[in-house]
């Protein structure tokens, strides 16, 4: 007994004939074919919500930092927030394009227009801090601290022609 295929067999004894066979083969190929692009698109289906995923993850990462971050800020300033007591003294400072003020003690003023103190922002007002920890602020959010302009020595010009003329520390504007 020769071994013949199930197909041949079914052929020859009748069940079947070669149109319906062909189709039987045409068939199973296209039922490979669309099962294999069913399993490429399960994968870049798949591939695709790992990016989704971590991104997400990623961007959490980052506001849970940032939370972090803005708590190690709050903490410092309120730390190291030098009381300022009640001054009689009015210290003018910017804010951005806002002149903003407080009212500080001599001492005060004096330190921070030698830059020894800064002014940072807390909450919904200003501190008073040492420069060295608004140093270490700024390195974390530079938003929180209002640079000292007097702390910052400044290159004068050639073409200043007030470059020969000191403006004094303790000038209140």
């Amino acid at each position: 007994m020769s071994k013949l295929s199930l197909q041949e067999q079914m052929l020859k004894a009748g069940l079947v004939n070669e149109k319906k066979l062909k189709k039987a083969k045409k068939g199973s190929k296209k039922s490979r074919v669309q099962a294999r692009e069913a399993k490429e698109a399960v994968l870049q289906n798949k591939t695709e919500q790992k990016q989704r995923d971590q991104a997400l993850n990623k961007q959490r990462d980052q506001v849970k930092l940032s939370k972090e971050m803005q708590a190690q800020v709050k903490q410092l300033i309120t730390l190291n927030q030098i009381d300022l007591g009640d001054g009689d003294i009015k210290y003018n400072f910017t804010d951005g394009s806002l002149v903003k003020s407080v009212y500080v003690k001599a001492d005060i003023q004096k330190q921070l227009s030698q830059g020894v103190l800064t002014i940072a922002r807390l909450e919904q007002g200003y501190a008073v801090i040492p420069t060295v920890v608004a140093n270490k602020i700024l390195e974390r959010d530079s938003e929180a601290v209002i640079q000292n302009e007097a702390a910052t020595t400044e290159v004068a010009e050639e073409d200043d022609p007030y470059a020969q003329y000191v403006v004094p520390d303790d000038l209140m504007w």
